[in-house]
């Protein structure tokens, strides 16, 4: 019988906190079904480029926090526990206000973790005794030194027109965090503000940003005229100091996505939810 590849997966990212490896892979091609009807699907799949990816986190005696139920398999002397992070409040929280599961799974000790694959995308982040504030529901795993919670937004304006409702969730501490992303993480930008300077975006294709930056919905012209003829009615803005990771690609898939029929997708990308 012929052995198999050493490593079939192509790798995308990788980081490293202390004892643990995370990378992103990715499949080169699927190579196809018995099945007539999955094998189109998988061959306009690979015409298209879409590959399917799989996170995995080696572990050297450290530990690993993933969500429930996105374990795929595992191999090594591995433990895996489940409860409460934080306790039974933060946990609540977590879950109805974050959008994140209301238990967590920790996997410890020395071996390779593989989560469930799929064709979406993910990004890796690096934290050192910083926090990060992200779209709910986007968390995959992360470092044991690293905590998923939710806050409660500091504007006013930013919870009611911001498109992020009253809570945000937000990764503290050091080690490494992976996150589902919108767009591949190659199109992702990151922009660093210094003290006081402002990113306005149009959308809610701001996916990522450093705890320290202020974020609000702000009218985009001094007058209410200059507003509605501009055609922007309120602006997502981000004050530094600190990173902003936006998503332009973000509404050009959306509107791609609601094309139907349509033939003609040269139109600019319509506004992502900060008009009232």
């Amino acid at each position: 019988m012929q052995q198999p590849e050493k490593d079939a997966f192509e790798t995308l990212q990788t980081q490293e906190s202390p004892g643990a490896r995370f990378e992103v892979l990715q499949y080169p091609a699927l190579r196809g079904s018995a099945d007539l009807a999955v094998a189109e699907k998988v061959f306009l799949l690979n015409q298209a480029r879409i590959r399917l990816k799989i996170v995995r986190v080696t572990l050297d005696c450290a530990e690993v926090l993933i969500e429930p139920g996105a374990l795929y398999f595992m191999r090594g002397p591995l433990r895996l526990e489940s409860g409460l992070a934080g306790g039974l409040a933060k946990s609540l929280l977590r879950k109805f206000a974050a959008g994140e599961t209301l238990f967590q799974s920790k996997i410890g000790g020395r071996g390779e973790v593989y989560l469930e694959p799929g064709f979406g995308h993910y990004a890796l982040f690096g934290l050192e005794r910083d926090a990060l504030v992200f779209d709910k529901g986007a968390f995959c795993c992360a470092s044991a030194g690293v905590a998923v919670s939710a806050r409660l937004q500091k504007s006013l304006s930013g919870a009611l027109f911001g498109g992020e409702g009253f809570f945000q969730a937000v990764a503290q501490g050091s080690g490494v965090l992976v996150l589902k992303s919108p767009v591949p993480a190659a199109e992702l930008l990151a922009f660093e503000l210094a003290e006081g300077e402002k990113l306005a975006v149009d959308g809610n294709f701001a996916f990522v940003r450093s705890g320290s930056v202020q974020f609000q919905a702000e009218q985009s012209a001094k007058s209410l005229l200059q507003t509605v003829t501009g055609g922007e009615l309120l602006l997502q803005t981000f004050t530094g100091p600190g990173l902003v990771w936006v998503a332009p690609t973000q509404g050009v898939y959306e509107r791609i996505a609601r094309a139907g029929g349509e033939t003609r997708l040269d139109a600019a990308p319509d506004a992502r939810g900060t008009k009232v």
